[in-house]
């Protein structure tokens, strides 16, 4: 799908992939595989690592130098758009969260519990899936106007496909612009979509040791939302761990301690939410 995770089929410079949003429009990325019968890298200890050079991965007839070309034209061409969406939110005073995660963390529950927690304040969403509306319908059915952007074989959103989402959405000033990506630990790390920051969703069943399996999606997240916490008891959970292994590879980030199901922690969070819209919102009337 794209250089920045080397999955997918086809060659580096030969594959296209284009996204279909419904509306006439399609744009195509090259996007590059990562073979994994090649250019293997073995050490004594019996491990294997293909993300070894520069590029950080290894593609078969591919220079490192050439990768990295490619990377970097995917990724500026990202953050041309990404630029414009920026510039319209900005314009408006929008505060836009880019939620992230992996499968399975709770993520569209927590958002629909967000959603309904606050009330009457303007905001719309953006769903990302690979596949189906289900996480859309869920949304919609909060009452919040929400657009679906499926990527078909895409392991994440970019910058043209939420561009493309905002025009079918009535964005009003002041209010807030969910965007819920594919859950993906990996490539959305990368890929710039114009919001004000990543929020990274975990659940405490996944491990401490997330944060340092994908430490790239931390370290680029503002905030990490350690959702699912009333299952720490019965899941020989240590949560402070989890905070510790948080800051290892991203010492600024902010932890939030939340459960969607029992709503332990939502207060901190919309007040996390409402205290930085408001400081979009004052930026925007200063200029």
């Amino acid at each position: 799908m794209c250089t920045v995770c080397g999955c997918g089929t086809g060659s580096v410079e030969g594959n296209a992939h284009s996204h279909d949003h419904g509306h006439g429009h399609g744009h195509g990325h090259h996007h590059h595989h990562h073979d994994h019968d090649h250019g293997h890298h073995h050490h004594h200890s019996g491990d294997i690592h293909f993300g070894h050079g520069p590029a950080g991965t290894e593609v078969p007839g591919m220079t490192q130098d050439r990768l990295i070309e490619i990377e970097t034209d995917i990724l500026a061409k990202n953050d041309r758009y990404a630029d414009v969406n920026r510039a319209v939110l900005g314009g408006r005073g929008i505060l836009a969260v880019n939620l992230v995660s992996s499968p399975g963390s709770g993520k569209t529950t927590l958002l629909c519990k967000t959603i309904e927690a606050l009330g009457d304040q303007p905001l719309a969403v953006i769903e990302g899936d690979q596949q189906t509306a289900n996480d859309a319908d869920r949304i919609r059915a909060t009452g919040a106007p929400a657009v679906q952007v499926n990527t078909g074989k895409g392991c994440h959103l970019d910058g043209h496909m939420v561009g493309h989402a905002m025009e079918h959405l009535d964005l009003q000033a002041g209010s807030i612009l969910f965007i819920e990506n594919v859950g993906n630990l990996v490539c959305p790390a990368a890929f710039d979509l114009g919001e004000d920051c990543k929020i990274a969703i975990l659940s405490v069943t996944e491990g401490e040791d997330k944060p340092l399996k994908y430490p790239d999606m931390f370290t680029a997240a503002r905030v990490a939302l350690l959702n699912k916490v009333d299952l720490a008891p019965h899941c020989d959970i240590d949560l402070d761990l989890y905070e510790t292994n948080l800051r290892r590879v991203n010492p600024t980030i902010e932890v939030i301690r939340v459960s969607a199901r029992t709503g332990e922690g939502m207060q901190d969070w919309l007040a996390w939410l409402r205290t930085n819209l408001a400081a979009k919102s004052n930026a925007e009337a200063a200029e």
